[in-house]
This record gives structure tokens, sequence and C-alpha cells, in this order.
């Protein structure tokens, strides 16, 4: 296949303006909490937080044995409960000193108060309902009461909360009982706000299954019960079902505009009723693939096409937490290699993955202080107060070249063929040029980081290392080395009230980019010219 090498020109005025609501740093998803007892687990998240910098962190298994919080005991012949916050309190202060706040997901049952049996998960989260709500309620409310003895109810009431994960899914809750879910949130609502009116608490947490059906329900039965919910949380995966094979899963990206027109539809069936209209949705867990083996996540595609989904997932939600920061995580097991699929920004080792550049890159974004000036499918540009401008590009060479339902659904068969054409055209496109013409005076720095499969990719080199399952430190230091994005700088000078900077992005590129204004003042005597001839 040929490289195609046309290029695209963008012209940016002093008018140009485009909207962009970028809350790239809200949240960040773990696995289970108990795993924050382990080192590697906080070291994954000091290099995420020193990098990027997310203000909350929201995980399963709160309630699970693992934290040991629900305890019985017997006393004249009677059960009584008993509550230890030991390692919740250590899990909380390991957060709070990385500057991390927890986004409290309610669940699991822990195993005396379950009700059933059912489990998932190598660690066994119990997935049914309690034996008893008024327990439930009372662990739960005897947990936030902890929690602002501790750090204060100030503090403690700005922490996000959601019932439950995933219970449109019968594994995550027994027999996707709706309406037992529904009682559930209803409870432990009620018992909430009787702590603190202040708590803001969503649901109902569903993923992509009979998800129309799922939200209209759920409102449905808050309206009808007058629960004044403060959120409507769901969760967002951009993958075909997957192919199994072993210890992995090889997958194809749905087409984003699909994904995109159904989180839209969510939107829309809240702002249909007049009691939640406007009220903010969060995506509580987003990412391509569902799985912890889905390989895809390891890969440059994966940064290029996460590049493209935080570029839109303000459009509708007022926050999108990527499912998860590290590759500390056994919902299937331990992972028996330092590469294996994990939904991680960080491998095993603290190696960052492609993907944890696209997140430090859209948070640089934010604090440019600026205005968003253009966005579209490949790029999003800000100009800052400064004069500078600040953008993110990429080219996303690789996914599933089939079209999206909204195409599908044309009647026009010309139509729905050169739309079929179009798409098939960006999925081929191995190398995309961008010439921007800015608005500018004077003297210029132009900065870029790339991170494509050239320049920064440690699966590669990981491969080519022979895919050693226990890496020596020796080879752990080169994949760090070669997880870096790759720098380059360039002076340029404005003519005629506008500066020309071209981008040559390579296949599945995430490039960073400023542009800062500023004139060269060397020093009495130095010549950088004569220094370097």
């Amino acid at each position: 296949m040929g490289k195609e090498t046309a290029e695209e020109t963008i012209v940016i005025t002093e008018q140009s303006k485009a909207f962009f609501h970028n809350n790239v740093d809200f949240c960040v998803g773990t696995g289970r909490m108990g795993l924050a007892l382990t080192q590697e687990y906080m070291d994954q998240l000091r290099l995420v937080q020193e990098e990027i910098g997310f203000r909350y962190i929201r995980g399963h298994g709160l309630f699970c044995d693992d934290m040991a919080i629900y305890q019985e005991y017997e006393e004249d012949g009677v059960k009584k409960a008993e509550y230890n916050f030991t390692y919740l309190d250590r899990v909380m202060d390991a957060y709070r000193s990385v500057g991390i706040r927890p986004f409290l997901e309610l669940g699991f049952m822990p195993y005396k108060m379950a009700r059933g049996t059912q489990t998932l998960f190598y660690w066994k989260g119990n997935t049914t309902p309690p034996k008893d709500y008024n327990a439930w309620c009372r662990m739960v409310q005897a947990l936030l009461r902890h929690l602002m003895e501790r750090y204060g109810a100030d503090e403690v009431v700005t922490w996000p909360i959601e019932v439950w994960n995933e219970p449109n899914l019968p594994g995550f809750w027994e027999n996707a009982d709706m309406q037992e879910y529904f009682k559930l949130f209803h409870k432990t609502f009620d018992a909430i706000k009787e702590v603190d009116r202040r708590f803001q608490v969503g649901g109902p947490a569903i993923c992509g299954v009979n998800d129309e059906e799922w939200m209209r329900a759920f409102l449905e039965y808050c309206r009808d019960n007058k629960l004044a919910i403060d959120s409507v949380t769901r969760h967002h995966y951009t993958i075909e079902l997957p192919e199994e094979i072993g210890h992995y899963a090889y997958s194809e990206l749905i087409p984003a505009e699909d994904g995109f027109a159904n989180l839209k539809t969510s939107r829309d069936i809240i702002d249909s009723f007049a009691e939640y209209k406007g009220l903010p949705m969060h995506i509580t867990e987003f990412n391509t693939s569902y799985t912890p083996k889905g390989v895809i996540h390891d890969t440059n595609l994966n940064a290029a096409a996460i590049a493209l989904q935080l570029s839109r997932l303000g459009d509708v939600n007022e926050s999108y937490s990527y499912w998860t920061f590290g590759d500390v995580f056994e919902e299937t097991g331990v992972p028996f290699t330092p590469f294996h699929g994990g939904f991680g920004l960080v491998a095993n080792g603290c190696i960052p993955k492609p993907t944890f550049w696209t997140f430090v890159f859209f948070k640089k974004l934010k604090e440019g202080d600026g205005d968003c000036v253009y966005r579209d499918d490949n790029m999003v540009l800000m100009k800052c107060k400064d004069g500078s401008f600040r953008g993110v590009a990429w080219n996303i060479a690789g996914h599933s070249a089939k079209t999206s339902k909204a195409v599908e659904k044309e009647e026009n068969k010309e139509v729905k063929k050169e739309a079929k054409g179009k798409e098939k055209k960006v999925s081929d496109k191995e190398v995309r040029k961008l010439k921007l013409s800015l608005p500018a005076k004077g003297g210029y720095c132009l900065l870029t980081r790339t991170v494509d499969e050239k320049t920064c990719n440690p699966l590669r080199v990981w491969h080519d290392l022979g895919e050693p399952s226990h890496l020596s430190e020796e080879q752990r230091k080169l994949l760090v080395e070669a997880a870096k994005p790759f720098v380059r700088t360039k002076r340029k000078e404005a003519e005629d009230g506008q500066l020309s900077v071209k981008l040559e992005l390579e296949r599945n590129a995430v490039v960073y980019f400023e542009v800062k204004p500023g004139e060269v003042r060397p020093d009495r005597g130095y010549d950088y010219e004569r220094a370097v001839r």
C-alpha cells in the first residue's frame, strides 16, 4: 500500500472559534481498591499523577472482603455487625498522598451480608443483593461518617458517589434484575442523603447492553419516586465482539460515530425528563476494548483512537473516566507478561504505553489557559492568552473500515457508496500532512512531541527483545526509554501576519505541538549559526 501524502491546509483567523469541553483529568479508573495496598500499584499511580494529575479515581470492590470493612460477631446468641476501616484508611491516605480523591463506587456485596453466592472475577466479588437492606444502608452510612470524621465533612461531600457497577449485566448484578437494582439504588440514595444532603449521588452505572431501556426505566423510577438524583452514569466501549485466543482478545474498533451517537441517545433520554433535563452525565468507564486482555490497549492505534474520543466525549458528558490508570489489575487473573492487553495507561514495570501520552497531551491543552479555535476529528487547537498556540493532532490508521450505522441506513445507494469510500480513505491514510496558517507576528518556536509506531512504541521493542515474560532491570529501563515521545523544535518567522506550521503524522501518530512567540536574544558575542556550522 502506497503512502498518501496530500497536504491538508487549515487556516485559523483572529475570529476562529470552536466548542471543546476538555475534562480529561476529572477521573481515572482502577482495579479493585484493595490493590492500592501494593507497591507496584502505587508506583504506577504516582507516575500517572506526576505527568497527568487526575482529580478522582474510581474502582470496584470497596465493600469486598479483601477490604475487610464488614464484620460480624455473636453476642448472647445474636449476630451483630461491626466495621473495620483499617484498610480503607490506608487506601484513602495513599490516594491523598498523590493528590487524588475517590469517586466512590458502592459495591460489591460483603460475603456475610450477601443474599446469594454468585461471584465474578479472579478475586470473587459477590454480585448479589443484600440479605438485609437495612444492614447494607447502615454500612454505607458508617463508611461515610467515618470518612467525614477522618478527612472533614466539607471535603468528603465533594467525592462523587455511584451506586453499584453495570447492573444491566447478569454477572455484575444477579439476573440483571432491574427492579432489584432500583430498590438498591433507592434505599442507598436515601441513606446517603440522610448522612448529608450535599453528597452527589448517581447511577445506574450501566454499560451498552439494553442501555436505552435501562436508562429510561431508571429515570422513570426516579421521577415516580421523587428522587432528586445528582447525576446519571454509564460506560462507553468502542469495539466489536472480540475473538479470544489463549490469554488474549483481538478486536476491531466500531466506527466512532456509532459510539458517539449511542452517548447522544442517552443524553437525549435524560433531557426528555423535565425533572432531569441538563443533569450531568458521567462516563465512569471508557476505553476501546472492554476486556483486560485486549491487545489493542498496548498499541499506538489505541493512543490515536483515544485522542479522537477525548476530543469529543465532552460534547454531551460532564466527565469521562479512562479504565484504567495502570496494569496492576486482576479481573481475569494475574497477567503472565508485562504487555498483555491490560487496560492501563502504564504497563507493569512502570512503562508508559502510547495512550499515556495522549492523556498528557490533552492535559497540556488545559494548562494553556486558552480558548479552542479549531476542532475536527483529527485535531484540536487552542489559542492561549500569551499569544501562543497549543494543539494535539492524530492519525488513526488501521481501524475497522466498516461504515457506521448512520451510513448503513442511507436509502440512496450512491450516497452510501460515497460514504463508504470516504471512510476507507481515512482508514488507509498512512501519512497525514497538515499545514496550519496561524495569525501571528514576529518569531516563534515550534515544539512537537511525537508518539507513533516508530518513535514511541515500547510494545514493538518488547517484541523485538523476544517478548520476555519477566523483564530484567536492564530490559525494563530500555522499555521505559523507548516509551518517551520524540521531541523536536524549530524556529519559525511569521510573514504578512501569518505563520505557516507543517505537521507530518505517521500512521497511528499522536502529536502534541506548541507554537510559542519569542525572539532569539543571544548573549554578547554568541553566534549560534557559527557555533554549529
